[in-house]
């Protein structure tokens, strides 16, 4: 169960961050000759797997893989979807990155196909580029008028009958402005004050404060840690500026094909959108780019458990890569040769073999007991752990001998054990305790093949069946 980490309290605000499994995971732990390093960016060991994806992650930003498919295929407990969420954080905000697991598809909602495309479409990403007028310039000095009620005190009431104005400058010039109710309430918003630099935006009125003009950082013997300083802007007051908007296919769809359609956009209940509503995007889109005006950016989709899709998914798969404006696919699975979902036949990773040819595939190996120390060590510091050496030499034992996600969760629940007892540290004896109260996969095995008689409706297998079941 993902934990709860205090970021930042103060009297009025306490600001939370939940821990996930791979919450601490930064990047993929590259030099700047694309070698991966041992430990780095929450990445342990895997070092072949985290450098050719790294040569994936070159060559979406150079623009020269859209509408390729990449696995990542291992063992369970390998770091596959680690390494997919390390790419994510590599490419940054501006590249989509949309991620799913392959049995989200099979819905009544949606048809299969149409949860495909949606997903497909919400990895595309549009830079929408436009120009517009803006007044840019140093705060000199705000009033604000307000009238005067009936009992002779300043009335809040009527914000529309507020007036103003708003002195601005740059190194070259100074002008006053007229302020109306609206604009008021905006630079109340914003908590603008003289020696401000502010950006206005003349068709909509969205005032932006892009720091504290430099010349006043004088006037203050200390500031907060956010505190930005800027330069007084040059030149004149008014200016044409181009501003960017990146948004992704999938959201100008769900806008287009109904009337509250941005509100679905925050529901999700964006049901199925017709062709004919896309070709008309995509044609638009296509206009815009011959323009100038958009740029399109093809993100990343991951499905995680490519195994679960059928061989209808799989066709469709192999068609929506050969699309001009198609994202990267990465796909992940941990099974070995096995039946192709849908059909009597068997395929490595259950992917049938013509769609298997087109993909680049990157394989994980298990981890050494070393890496696996490492590993519970950053996942320790993220959950804010204090755990002495003896009880993390016993924690990766565990690891070894059981599983690395079963060790993982062991922290968390010793932390807890610790914590009753009233203590600071976790000890070898909080690891004991709660490694005897929660069974990982083989004890739990074994204690159904010692008690499986007392269930319902169990299949008592022959001793050569209990031993392969062991073994598993």
């Amino acid at each position: 169960m993902a934990e709860i980490k205090r970021l930042s309290e103060s009297r009025d605000l306490t600001r939370i961050e939940r821990i996930g499994a791979h919450s601490h995971i930064r990047g993929l732990g590259l030099d700047s000759s694309m070698e991966a390093r041992d430990v780095s960016e929450g990445m342990v060991g895997q070092q072949p797997a985290r450098k050719a994806a790294g040569l994936i992650l070159k060559l979406i930003r150079d623009g020269k893989i859209a509408g390729r498919a990449i696995l990542i295929a291992g063992q369970p407990g390998t770091g596959k979807t680690a390494i997919a969420m390390a790419l994510a954080k590599s490419l940054g905000q501006e590249t989509p990155f949309a991620s799913m697991s392959a049995s989200e598809l099979f819905s009544l909602e949606l048809s299969k196909t149409e949860a495909l495309t949606q997903a497909f479409r919400r990895a595309i990403g549009v830079r929408i580029k436009e120009e517009a007028e803006i007044i840019e310039g140093e705060v000199v000095e705000i009033s604000i008028d307000r009238p005067i009620s009936s009992n002779g005190n300043p009335s809040s009431s009527n914000a529309a009958a507020k007036t103003g104005k708003l002195t601005l400058k740059t190194t070259d010039m100074e002008t006053v402005y007229e302020l109306g109710g609206k604009m008021i309430e905006a630079l109340n918003k914003e908590k603008v004050q003289s020696g401000d630099v502010v950006a206005l935006d003349k068709a909509s009125g969205k005032v932006t404060k892009l720091g504290r003009s430099i010349g006043r950082s004088r006037d203050y013997d200390a500031v907060g840690p956010h505190t930005k300083f800027v330069r007084c802007p040059d030149g004149e007051l008014q200016k044409r500026k181009e501003v960017v908007h990146c948004v992704t296919l999938h959201e100008i769809d769900v806008i287009n094909s109904r009337t509250q359609g941005f509100l679905a956009l925050f529901t999700g209940d964006t049901g199925e959108i017709r062709a004919e509503v896309r070709e008309q995007i995509d044609t638009k889109v296509g206009e815009w780019r011959e323009e100038g005006k958009a740029e399109i950016i093809p993100g990343v989709l991951f499905i995680d458990e490519v195994h679960m899709l059928d061989i209808e998914c799989f066709s469709f798969l192999n068609r929506a890569l050969e699309n001009e404006m198609a994202p990267i696919l990465v796909i992940a699975t941990n099974r070995g040769i096995t039946n192709i979902r849908g059909t009597n036949y068997k395929s490595p990773h259950g992917i049938p073999p013509d769609f298997l040819d087109r993909l680049l595939i990157i394989t994980t190996q298990p981890y050494s007991q070393e890496e696996i120390r490492k590993i519970l060590d950053i996942r320790c510091d993220e959950e804010e752990v204090e755990m002495s050496n003896d009880a993390r030499v016993l924690l990766t034992k565990i690891g070894v001998e059981t599983s690395l996600r079963y060790a993982i969760h062991l922290i968390t629940a010793a932390a807890l054990a610790c914590q009753k007892r009233k203590g600071k540290i976790v000890e070898i004896d909080d690891i004991s305790r709660v490694y005897g109260l929660f069974l990982d996969v083989k004890r739990s095995t074994q204690y159904l093949m010692e008690y499986q008689s007392q269930y319902m409706f169990n299949e008592v297998p022959d001793e050569g069946d209990a031993d392969e079941a062991m073994q598993s």
